[in-house]
């Protein structure tokens, strides 16, 4: 045999050998996969048995689920010592929809680092992914899963073993083996969670969603909470509804009560009800502000539509990036100040100090991360200015650039849309088709930028007033709901076009 024959035959064995270990590692996803997709895909069964029964089907599956998600988040780690301290990731607890000391403690976090490490890795060529083929997008949701329960057996050893909870020793092996067990079993729920909603059972993505169910429940349990707490006054009732009615019960002096009820300090009151409710109020009225440009097809004559630009054009991606970026350094800044606290650089960084009200948590009292952080109250505004006009600053231009940055990456630029529409066939009337990017720019790059320095007003002025959950939450929360609404309203006219009503 030649040596060009040899060498062919050795380049197909390759091949084959490649496509068998591939073969090989699809049909092992799929059968991990199957843990996963299953109770999604025996509800959606469930769903599906029945036409007149579907809505209440589809309905009953995504409120129970959330249900038990909430309560999840509420139900504390059976076996554990101990959760007081500082907490490294008190900062990130919003964007993560965890919850201390709960079976819930590891949140969205598997979903969230499994997506980004398999984008990565496509993004980067590392993995080939073809789209277009279904078997390598079954290999990559199925890589997917399966890397979000390893991340998540990953996180609830590193919690249990790091000490978050007591040492191991104090623990005992049973009750440590007890909670990485209910820590992955809580994971593997919201992946399920993920993926019945992925499945087409719901509407928009689950991250979103459960970012949102946090923040709102953070907030009706703080309005309505019945646990009491001690803080030098005797025993308060924790909800700030709950405590104006038991202040007004048993108190003889009404207005006195009524005072306190709405102005006590280091627990949820009255007016900071009324702030959040008010802020939800703004956001919503400024989602409606938007310029409707009009566009025609140039093949069917007569079909003419509209491309709406919102003031909120990149939505909440502006204070999620932002609130990313401090929650990263509020990280770092506490374990360089932890072991370097006599540090020029390091206390130029942040100064950190224990809260007494805060079971614990350390809170920046120095240093840039201190500026960054959101004045406690319009009290603590009027003491130092100079604190809170350099959030304000921050504020505002970290939402702007932001929100310039991320139209350019997500391919939501003046460019990237004009492509979009030349490709759809679609022109602007009165105007060129090689004018139409030079059209968008004059509105697109200036909404991201107005829109991206709105959001950060809006979250600094839910802080100023000292909104329950905090402003970045009540964003995210707000932002999260109305795009909800908008699909669920674009679904419904979908629905009655179909049908021809």
């Amino acid at each position: 045999m030649s040596f060009c024959a040899r060498k062919m035959e050795n380049h197909d064995s390759y091949d084959s050998k490649k496509e068998k270990r591939k073969f090989v590692l699809l049909g092992f996803l799929r059968r991990s996969d199957f843990f996963v997709s299953f109770p999604s895909s025996a509800i959606g069964v469930w769903c599906r048995f029945g036409e007149e029964k579907w809505a209440e089907g589809l309905e009953f599956c995504i409120w129970s689920g959330l249900f038990f998600r909430s309560c999840l988040s509420q139900l504390p780690l059976y076996g554990i010592h101990s959760t007081t301290g500082a907490d490294p990731f008190y900062w990130m607890r919003v964007i993560l929809a965890s919850s201390r000391g709960t079976v819930m403690e590891l949140g969205i976090t598997p979903i969230v680092t499994s997506g980004m490490v398999i984008q990565l890795l496509a993004g980067s060529k590392i993995i080939e992914v073809d789209n277009s083929v279904r078997e390598d997008r079954a290999l990559l949701n199925g890589a997917q899963k399966l890397l979000g329960i390893l991340i998540a057996v990953g996180q609830a050893v590193a919690y249990v073993v790091s000490g978050m909870y007591g040492s191991v020793n104090q623990l005992g092996v049973g009750n440590a083996i007890l909670i990485i067990v209910q820590l992955c079993f809580a994971g593997l729920i919201v992946i399920c969670l993920d993926e019945l909603l992925q499945k087409g059972y719901g509407l928009g993505s689950g991250i979103s969603l459960f970012i949102a169910t946090n923040i709102c429940e953070n907030i009706i349990w703080k309005a309505f909470s019945p646990t009491t707490i001690n803080s030098g006054r005797g025993a308060e009732f924790e909800g700030a509804v709950i405590a104006l009615f038991h202040l007004l019960i048993t108190r003889t002096d009404k207005v006195r009560a009524l005072r306190e009820a709405f102005y006590r300090q280091n627990l949820p009151n009255v007016t900071n009800l009324l702030a959040t409710v008010l802020v939800f109020l703004i956001v919503i009225y400024f989602q409606g502000f938007r310029v409707v440009l009009p566009v025609r097809s140039k093949n069917a004559r007569g079909q003419q539509g509209s491309y709406p630009i919102k003031l909120f054009y990149t939505s909440n991606m502006p204070i999620i990036l932002q609130s990313a970026l401090v929650s990263n350094l509020y990280f770092i800044s506490q374990l360089l100040y932890r072991r370097f606290s006599g540090n020029f650089l390091v206390n130029l960084l942040g100064k950190w100090k224990e809260s007494e009200y805060s079971g614990g948590q350390y809170m920046p009292v120095g240093g840039l991360v201190y500026y960054m952080t959101a004045p406690s109250s319009l009290a603590d505004v009027a003491a130092n200015p100079f604190h809170a006009l350099f959030y304000i600053v921050f504020m505002l231009s970290a939402c702007a650039l932001f929100s310039k940055t991320w139209i350019e990456v997500s391919g939501s630029s003046a460019r990237d849309v004009a492509k979009q529409l030349k490709e759809q066939q679609m022109v602007m009337p009165g105007h060129r088709e090689s004018n139409l990017q030079k059209e968008l720019n004059r509105y697109i790059p200036t909404a991201a930028a107005f829109g991206g320095m709105c959001i950060g007003a809006l979250t600094v002025l839910a802080d100023f007033m000292g909104a329950i959950g905090s402003g970045t939450g009540i964003l995210l929360a707000v932002t999260i709901i109305y795009q909800y609404f908008e699909t669920f309203e674009k679904e419904k006219a979908s629905e009655l076009g179909f049908f021809g009503l």
